[in-house]
């Protein structure tokens, strides 16, 4: 009786999240109504993904028979969830040009997962860094830069968050080497000369660009996937499996205490191979 009831516990929870991030999820008009509430909701959800309770407890629940609203509910969380990052994203942006600082734990968590990302693949100062979702507060570009003198490009399909992207980044990375770009990876110059792609985690299609990139990329670029499975999944965008003809899982790192996780992958021997006898 005491597991059906800590079981239900978390469903409440779940259910409480989804109408709070579906209050908070509106669309963008310039002004962030709510802002303290949009910070306390994230960081309320951010330790809840990462307390390790209420991971046993979604393992109990995962063996339960799946219904199309408890489908619905987990895809739904993910997607408003995502929303609101966004949101705090332009927030945080807005209150640093105005001359104002935040407390937020969801970026704090975010900044201490950084520095593992590439795991044993590190990056140099004659490295080029390529971001998939850089979002209106690009701290991964500003970190990378700043701790190694490398090239990096931002890439978001949010026009306006590349717009304060650019100022942040003129506030907080004068001299630094990167580029906040609103194009379609399709449509980036010199996509061969980039040694390392992250992919941010809430990147609905992460999988499908991933594949995309193949052929344009060289054979010796890192990819850093960011992800979330399980409770984290919640939150974040779940790891595939890729086509083992192109891509080689090559690492997971597990953050027990940040809200995603990363997969590292590298091209398949055997596209490298293809790729010589063709050449």
């Amino acid at each position: 009786m005491k597991e059906v009831r800590t079981v239900t516990q978390l469903q409440q929870c779940l259910y409480e999240f989804h109408r709070r991030f579906s209050v908070l999820a509106t669309p963008y008009e310039g002004i962030l109504p709510n802002s303290l509430e949009l910070e306390e909701t994230l960081n309320d959800y951010s330790d809840f993904i990462i307390n390790e309770s209420n991971h046993i407890e979604w393992e109990k629940w995962e063996k339960q028979p799946a219904t199309s609203d408890y489908t619905a509910l987990l895809d739904d969380l993910r997607i408003k969830s995502a929303l609101c990052v966004t949101l705090m994203e332009k927030y945080r942006a807005l209150k640093l040009l105005s001359g104002q600082t935040d407390n937020t734990e969801y970026f704090r968590n975010i900044e201490s997962s950084i520095r593992e990302e590439f795991g044993g693949f590190h990056v140099q100062s004659d490295s080029k860094v390529l971001l998939v979702g850089s979002g209106s507060f690009p701290m991964t570009p500003l970190y990378i830069a700043k701790q190694t003198g490398a090239e990096v490009i931002g890439i978001d399909i949010d026009d306006e968050a590349i717009d304060l992207g650019r100022k942040v980044i003129n506030k907080l990375g004068e001299g630094l080497k990167i580029k906040l770009e609103n194009k379609c990876i399709e449509q980036l110059e010199d996509i061969r000369g980039v040694s390392h792609i992250i992919f941010s985690s809430t990147v609905a299609m992460k999988y499908d660009l991933l594949n995309q990139l193949h052929p344009m990329t060289n054979e010796q670029v890192i990819v850093a996937m960011r992800y979330g499975n399980q409770l984290k999944s919640i939150f974040n965008y779940p790891k595939q499996e890729t086509d083992p003809r192109k891509w080689e899982l090559t690492d997971t790192i597990i953050h027990p205490k940040h809200v995603f996780d990363v997969a590292i992958y590298k091209k398949a021997l055997t596209s490298t191979k293809v790729v010589e006898l063709n050449g």
